[in-house]
């Protein structure tokens, strides 16, 4: 096949893979994080009021999923090299629809707590699944942007949750004797459901085994990402082993740094309409208000995405949003200023999250293959990356408001702490493969 030719035909399969794969993706992580974060939303609907949360009760609630979050991903992610994605994760995804709808009967704290550490124990294989799924279709130039276009959908979450819980406020307060925030977990946990089973039928499983393409397309999908990386996802190792190469690569604990410094940044969004009711506006009002931010740092992503994919360059997308994120933090934090703290709101997203994809991006290209380490060095870094979100609830006690002074201190330091691993593993490159790292 002479290059013009074999060219054409990579461009038309990528543009079927994306067609295939990606919306369905981007849906998935829609829910995963809607639900996930429905709490914050639930809250300003009055959820801490009627449970009689005292204390750090919500901040606990809000701990406590990622203690089932962080407890299953390496394993998970060992697994899905020896499963078919097309059924686990949907499968993952029904479970954790079941139990996000399930909130809407807890009754106290104790009831809370437990369907919060279940609903972070099944949800966690999707994330780092969809991440070693994309990995395993798209060559390391194109990862960029649809890691971009995939982790979109989670900052999209955030505006749909306000929105969703606007309506749900303003039109379902009281139906049929429940809260609005009951509702609210009923609502969106049905979707969830509903979403899952459709994606049974269209996720495709790995480029060698898929069904919907062509023998020739098969070999076509494969080959292209053996030129890249030397060596293609059939080739298969233990599992065991697959974890250890992980544990022992430097690259990877590099990687992991930068994670965890923008999930203790990042920790802010479980708070952003906390945050915002402090402005005073009402409840529809406030929650309406929390849609903005996470539309305006969806955008920087993913132009940040574009621009990191078409230059072939890691290091200094990550570094200079993280510039924007922590001006964000020092003007919440140096003001009470009601203009100014909601345009800090838009600097911290965009800053955190408009280059958290890149990141996630570098993974999957600095460490390729063996499948079994790409897989474990994914779930690895979300791990280690998670444990910020453990501790950082706490950092956020309603006696603190309205500044919530030492949150956004403690959040805001990691944003400068972050430009550091980026710029080691850049230099630590060979140089040739710095155009991609």
């Amino acid at each position: 096949m002479d290059p013009v030719e074999y060219a054409s035909k990579q461009k038309k399969l990528v543009r079927r893979i994306d067609l295939r794969l990606m919306p369905c993706l981007i849906l998935m992580i829609v829910m995963n994080y809607l639900d996930r974060n429905a709490l914050a939303n639930a809250r300003i609907q009055g959820l801490d009021v009627d449970l009689g949360l005292k204390g750090n009760q919500f901040n606990t609630a809000i701990s406590v999923l990622f203690a089932g979050y962080i407890a299953l991903q390496i394993p998970s992610n060992a697994f899905i090299t020896r499963t078919r994605p097309s059924i686990y994760l949907p499968t993952c995804m029904i479970i954790w629809g079941v139990v996000s709808t399930s909130t809407a009967a807890v009754q106290n704290f104790t009831g809370l707590v437990l369907v919060r550490f279940f609903l972070g124990f099944v949800e966690a294989p999707y994330f780092p699944g969809a991440l070693f799924l994309l990995s395993s279709w798209y060559t390391r130039e194109e990862l960029a942007l649809r890691t971009s276009i995939l982790y979109a959908g989670s900052l999209l979450s955030g505006g749909f949750g306000g929105l969703i819980g606007a309506g749900v406020e303003s039109g379902l307060d009281g139906s049929m004797g429940l809260e609005s925030w009951r509702w609210l977990f009923i609502i969106e946990g049905s979707i969830t459901i509903f979403i899952a089973f459709c994606a049974i039928f269209v996720i495709p499983d790995f480029p060698h085994t898929t069904a919907w393409l062509s023998p020739q397309e098969r070999a076509l999908a494969t080959k292209r990402l053996q030129d890249r990386s030397g060596s293609h996802d059939t080739e298969r190792g233990s599992i065991f082993s697959g974890v250890k190469m992980a544990v022992l690569d430097y690259k990877v604990w590099m990687l992991a740094l930068i994670i965890v410094a923008k999930t203790s940044a990042g920790a802010v969004t479980s708070f952003i309409p906390t945050l915002v009711k402090t402005f005073g506006y009402s409840k529809v009002q406030t929650l309406l208000l929390v849609a903005p931010p996470y539309v305006f740092a969806t955008l920087v992503a993913l132009a940040v995405s574009y621009s990191s994919d078409k230059r072939g360059e890691r290091c200094f997308h990550i570094v200079v949003p993280m510039v924007f994120g922590m001006s964000g933090f020092i003007i919440a934090a140096a003001t009470e200023v009601l203009a100014a703290r909601y345009v800090a709101l838009f600097l911290m997203l965009a800053g955190v999250y408009g280059s958290y994809n890149v990141a996630l991006a570098w993974i999957s290209s600095t460490l390729p293959r063996p499948v079994e380490k790409r897989a474990a060095a994914i779930a690895l870094v979300n791990v280690v990356g998670n444990f910020a979100q453990i501790y950082s609830p706490y950092l956020y006690p309603k006696s603190d408001g309205p500044r919530y002074l030492t949150a956004m201190c403690c959040n805001g330091k990691p944003t400068f702490l972050s430009d550091s691993p980026p710029s080691s593993l850049y230099l630590a490159s060979p140089i040739p493969s710095r155009l991609i790292t």
